[in-house]
């Protein structure tokens, strides 16, 4: 099995897909992410994955690879840009929408903005559970 996590940047959202998805999906099954621009991994996403025990800090924020994508099982966009701009998939491929809110782009405060990153990450983990509960 194969699983691409897509949104715009690669640096939060599907990141944290990518690093829960590895956790709790069967060990043999492929899992990455990528985006339609690289904007490097988001050290507050690397702070708030650690805070649930699971360790991103050496994941890479990379462009979509076409080859890659057309060879998996299923490609979950985060974000509407993803969704819009990914490139069209063969059928054989399961799309999923998962419309996230990017915490990159939350404003005020530092707890403000942490509790943000928390609040989506809180979100894809029970996204991720529930996508393991229909696959395995």
């Amino acid at each position: 099995m194969k699983i691409y996590f897509l949104c715009t940047g690669n640096s939060c959202r599907s990141q944290m897909a990518e690093g829960f998805a590895k956790d709790i999906m069967p060990k043999n099954w492929i899992i990455k992410s990528a985006g339609i621009e690289q904007h490097g991994l988001n050290q507050r996403a690397v702070s708030v994955m650690a805070e649930a025990g699971i360790d991103i800090s050496n994941q890479t924020s990379d462009l979509i690879d076409d080859d890659f994508l057309f060879s998996c099982d299923y490609v979950i966009t985060l974000c509407g840009d993803a969704n819009d701009k990914c490139p069209v998939t063969p059928a054989n491929v399961k799309r999923l929408h998962w419309p996230l809110t990017d915490p990159a782009g939350a404003t005020g405060s530092e707890e403000v903005i942490q509790s943000q990153f928390r609040k989506t990450r809180d979100e894809i983990q029970i996204l991720v559970h529930q996508l393991r509960m229909n696959l395995v």
